[in-house]
């Protein structure tokens, strides 16, 4: 049975560089969005920007890109950011019509491009995933949080070949899959996908060493530069039981055949493993700007993207069993994405509001994946069948992970 891919297909690997392609970027002030422009920036001929879209407490920077790359729209999603975003334009000669609220950055969604890339953190992407995918846009997925939180939907709206994954795992796990060629699409060909996690900071540890971890520690990450959401997420692990959920989402692969292994060097993105014993793995030095350009580029690679692995010098590449005492969190993304139904946006957003209670000191290294485990317990699953209902349950899931943190 074929395997029913959301993500793009690829039908050629031709570079055609005189084809330009114009992008729309979400969240562009941040990790992702930063370094998306970079790519765009090195590949003008191939890539132009026509909307930017950010949340509003980087004004100053989102007013020198669209300086920059003059898009034909800006939106951000403070709309108490517009009267600050306008001077700022103004006063850079830029002339791009302004959008302003969640209604804004989702409008920019749907402006006419080739491709949209979501890089918005948090489940405040969903609303710009549905809208980007009701106008029939191509979409490069970077917002996880969009599958995690709103899944029934995004997959009820996405027609095959619209969605492209971003994330460093999911876009080696459709590489490996489109290597592998008629066997990729077979289901049946595939025993197992394997997502790599680089383990954090805090990789080795006892459940016992993590008991008096800090901020600042937890901020630390040995590879990837990230925001704070998104590191606190890695040193907890809960990032990768978010990509364990997206990737049964996005490949239709059960979760008794998606692995975590760790490996540190994080040069091996993902692996898929076939049924006669092969395995098929993406390698590449850790630098989020080579899968950003191939999801702008599709299905064309973009010369120049990242550096490569160096092949005249000695590597020596590590794997290791995932420890589910000490990282409990990936084998409860397992338990809510096999629930389904609203259980994910609960695990989604339980988990930001403790990441933030962690931060402010307000909760323990230990009790943010604790918390989330109570926050889910508590839950009544329904079926996810409307915006509505999913954003009920992420609102009450915040409501009742604040309750629990105001008095840890």
């Amino acid at each position: 049975m074929p395997v029913r891919h959301v993500y793009g297909t690829r039908e050629n690997g031709a570079v055609q560089p005189d084809i330009t392609r114009s992008v729309v970027l979400l969240g562009s002030t941040g990790s992702i969005g930063t370094q998306s422009l970079d790519v765009i920036a090195r590949n003008p001929q191939s890539l132009r920007v026509v909307a930017l879209a950010a949340g509003g407490g980087r004004i100053d920077l989102l007013a020198r890109q669209a300086a920059e790359f003059r898009p034909e729209v800006v939106a951000v999603a403070d709309p108490s950011a517009v009267p600050a975003l306008k001077e700022a334009l103004a006063a850079r000669g830029v002339s791009a019509k302004v959008l302003a609220g969640p209604e804004g950055v989702a409008e920019a969604a749907t402006w006419p491009c080739d491709i949209v890339l979501n890089g918005v953190t948090g489940a405040l992407g969903l609303t710009s995933t549905l809208a980007a995918l009701e106008a029939g846009r191509t979409l490069a997925l970077a917002n996880k949080e969009s599958l995690i939180v709103g899944g029934p939907l995004v997959k009820r709206l996405a027609k095959p070949g619209q969605l492209i994954p971003v994330d460093s795992e999911h876009s080696a796990l459709a590489q490996c899959l489109w290597a592998a060629g008629p066997a990729g699409q077979d289901a049946a060909a595939v025993r197992k996908l394997i997502v790599t996690a680089s383990g954090g900071p805090f990789r080795g540890r006892t459940r016992e060493e993590l008991g008096d971890v800090t901020p600042e520690q937890a901020l630390a990450h040995p590879t990837w530069s990230m925001g704070p959401v998104i590191t606190v997420n890695s040193a907890t692990l809960v990032n990768k039981g978010l990509e364990v959920i997206e990737a049964h989402l996005l490949f239709d692969i059960g979760f008794d055949r998606i692995e975590v292994v760790v490996h540190p060097q994080s040069v091996i993105h993902s692996m898929v493993e076939f049924v006669d014993g092969s395995t098929i793995a993406q390698a590449s030095p850790p630098d989020m700007r080579l899968p950003i350009a191939l999801a702008l580029g599709w299905p064309e690679r973009v010369p120049g993207a990242a550096v490569p692995v160096d092949w005249t010098a000695a590597h020596t590449w590590t794997f290791e069993p995932l420890d589910e005492e000490a990282f409990p969190s990936v084998a409860l993304a397992r338990h809510v994405g096999s629930a389904g139904g609203t259980a994910p946006a609960v695990y989604n957003a339980a988990n930001e509001v403790c990441v933030e209670a962690f931060m402010a000191g307000r909760l323990p290294f230990l009790g943010i994946v604790d918390t989330v485990a109570a926050v889910v317990a508590e839950h009544d699953v329904t079926g996810a069948g409307s915006v509505e209902e999913v954003l009920a349950a992420d609102a009450w899931a915040r409501a009742r992970a604040r309750e629990l943190t105001a008095t840890t």
